[in-house]
């Protein structure tokens, strides 16, 4: 779960992106010589609430619009993201597919959450019910919710530049109507990092505990030989301001990194609301004993498909924050 900081350059229909600068200047202005290592690509959807024909009286508060957000990124391959807002004045709703929520509040002082709708839930599935959930939304609840726009980078470059890994790339709107929109960087931090030691001790325990089945599962908190112990001595020591102030100095790091690019008229996504929850979430699980982690509601043993669902959920919301344009 890297630290991550979106930045987004629009452009006019009819003039050039800034792909090409932005790729000179990390050739030209950074200390390190950027490596090529590959190639990514997104696709983003963006779905609104349908104004209701019924005129708002006097007395009625200008209701927000809700927005529902559909993105895929290739290096997440394992899942698709779902972003969307909650109902008022329920801030338990859930969103309309499985998985674990996560609330969030706009932060006015962010230039990305300036347009925000309000809360939002993201949420994770598999990559094919995500395509199956949106063509469910289209069709099913057209009169209620309104396809506004899809994006797409289809041909971004990844390139390692020190501690940082970059991946750059044109936006390309190709609903409804095809233009280009800006070009878009993603720059995430590949240091020390606290909170990537959270995530492997979260997923070497599910492993373990994977390997051994079920009728071990109570024995993992109970065996000397078993390095269970490591896990709570290392979660113990940690408290989620340590988690806040990691991604808070690893986004002082990124925007360092950014600013020596010199290119003006970004937007910025970084250190968005319930940017890290994931992290913590998994903090917490550390420090309870295994037996209580791996059972699932119904005490049976827990088995996932997927071996990191939370995988990416921070850089989703910051490209979903980044790509509520045009709404």
């Amino acid at each position: 779960m890297p630290i991550t900081g979106v930045y987004f350059i629009p452009s006019n229909p009819n003039a050039s992106t800034v792909l090409a600068t932005i790729t000179e200047r990390l050739h030209t202005a950074l200390a390190d010589e950027p490596t090529l290592i590959g190639r990514w690509f997104l696709e983003h959807k963006l779905m609104r609430d349908t104004p209701s024909c019924v005129p708002a009286s006097a007395s009625q508060r200008q209701l927000q619009p809700r927005y529902m957000q559909f993105l895929s990124l290739s290096f997440h391959s394992n899942h698709g993201f779902i972003y969307t807002s909650q109902t008022p004045g329920n801030g338990t709703q859930h969103p309309p597919t499985a998985g674990n929520p996560a609330s969030t509040t706009p932060n006015p002082s962010n230039p990305a959450q300036s347009s925000s709708s309000g809360p939002m839930i993201m949420t994770t599935v598999p990559l094919p019910s995500c395509s199956a959930l949106f063509q469910h939304f289209g069709y099913a609840c057209q009169p209620l919710w309104c396809h506004r726009h899809t994006v797409t980078v289809p041909a971004g470059v990844v390139y390692d530049v020190g501690d940082f890994r970059v991946r750059i790339g044109d936006v390309r709107q190709t609903q409804p109507a095809v233009r280009v929109r800006g070009t878009v960087v993603e720059i995430e931090y590949r240091g020390p990092s606290l909170v990537d030691s959270i995530s492997a001790q979260s997923l070497a325990r599910k492993a373990r505990a994977a390997q051994m089945g079920p009728a071990f599962a109570t024995a993992l908190d109970d065996d000397d030989d078993d390095d269970s112990g490591v896990d709570m001595a290392f979660a113990e020591g940690i408290e989620d301001a340590d988690v806040d102030a990691e991604y808070a100095a690893s986004a002082a790091l990124i925007r360092e990194f950014w600013a020596r690019l010199g290119v003006d008229g970004a937007r910025e996504a970084i250190l968005l609301p319930d940017v890290g929850k994931e992290a913590k979430d998994r903090l917490r699980k550390l420090r309870q004993p295994v037996r209580q982690t791996v059972l699932d509601d119904k005490g049976g043993f827990q088995v996932d498909e997927d071996p990191d669902p939370d995988a990416g959920v921070d850089v989703a919301r910051q490209f979903m924050e980044i790509f509520r344009f045009n709404r």
